[in-house]
């Protein structure tokens, strides 16, 4: 493996105290600071899909049962420049679905930029799942290396596990390049079990860059565990260790690195790329706060106007989506409930869907 020389200074001298979110991500969010300026985009200027959309200096992270088509229409009509993810789909369920795709992968048109993330751990069905998924005009076609989950790293041997394999990331990452038109990436943790250093990050980033076409890393900036803690214990138990993103960015140049894990406010999304992050992606903060998460996503990190608009004529633009779907996909799919369960994370405005 071609490793870098820069790799030992990177963990020996890193910008930050080495798993310290505070170095880093310091203070409230503040959305009328004096003086704060916008973060710019010129460190993502050569990303494919940078003449179409905004670069993804801001994301929101591919979350099961949460960021589906409802969540990303309502996200959409809070920022225009905000990258969003779909939930993850597996690819077998895109291939044994192929007459009934919409129901998976289609999504209304103002949703772009829109990532699509599939989840899986045979190469004939990433290849026929990403090649089907291709008509719908994703922005980004996106493999789940990082999901502990033990549907899905245990009993579906994909996700996190896929990182103990990377000659076999490098390969799936080539069949879903063939089959597709977009930019290809992989959102990863920095290491499973034992193996967790970061030599063997490198030598995982190496090997799919080596392998594919890939040149775009989600990095969730903590280890995985896949025996004894619970999806929602790995997001929190694994210690943050932030260096060895600092250190990816440094030691494979060619390569764009989203930082993901721990990131909860504006004010850190801003500190990270200032301290040269490619981008930030946040998940359930951009959930469970839509509103202060979100709404200053354009002015503060892209430097454009937001949406002078209140929360109320939100709720009223996502009331006629609400109205124009419900029941789409037969009785009760989708239904009232799940059109407005994210809704006490957003007002405590009255909002009704009109189902007559």
């Amino acid at each position: 493996m071609a490793m870098r020389c820069a790799a030992k200074h990177a963990l020996v001298t890193p910008p930050l105290a080495p798993g310290s979110p505070g170095a880093l991500l310091q203070g409230r969010f503040s959305p009328r600071t004096p003086g704060a300026g916008p973060c710019r985009a010129a460190s993502y200027a050569s990303s494919p899909a940078a003449g179409k959309h905004l670069p993804p200096l801001f994301s929101v992270a591919p979350m099961m049962d949460w960021t589906d088509n409802h969540y990303r229409t309502l996200a959409r009509l809070i920022s225009r420049h905000a990258w969003l993810y779909t939930e993850m789909v597996v690819a077998e369920t895109i291939v044994h679905q192929k007459d009934n795709l919409d129901r998976f992968l289609a999504f209304p048109e103002d949703q772009h930029p829109i990532v699509l993330q599939i989840g899986g751990s045979n190469l004939e069905n990433l290849a026929k799942a990403t090649e089907l998924a291709n008509a719908y005009s994703y922005d980004e076609i996106n493999l789940n290396c990082g999901c502990p989950s033990g549907k899905v790293a245990g009993h579906g041997c994909f996700g996190a596990r896929l990182m103990f394999d990377p000659e076999f990331v490098g390969d799936a990452m080539s069949a879903i390049a063939t089959n597709c038109d977009v930019p290809v990436s992989v959102k990863c943790r920095i290491g499973v079990d034992d193996r967790d250093s970061y030599e063997e990050l490198c030598e995982f980033v190496d090997k799919v860059v080596s392998k594919s076409p890939t040149r775009h890393f989600i990095i969730h900036a903590r280890k995985a565990l896949l025996n004894g803690l619970s999806p929602a214990e790995n997001r929190k138990v694994p210690s943050l260790k932030y260096e060895y993103y600092f250190g990816l960015l440094r030691d494979f140049p060619q390569v764009k690195f989203t930082l993901n894990g721990g990131i909860t406010t504006i004010d850190q999304v801003s500190s990270s790329i200032r301290h040269g992050a490619n981008g930030v992606m946040v998940g359930r903060a951009a959930y469970n706060n839509p509103w202060n998460m979100l709404g200053h996503v354009d002015g503060a990190i892209y430097g454009k106007p937001t949406r002078c608009i209140s929360r109320r004529q939100i709720l009223e633009s996502y009331q006629v989506y609400g109205d124009s779907i419900i029941g789409q996909y037969g009785p009760s799919r989708p239904n009232v409930r799940q059109l407005v369960k994210f809704y006490l994370h957003f007002s405590s405005l009255p909002f009704v869907l009109d189902n007559g």
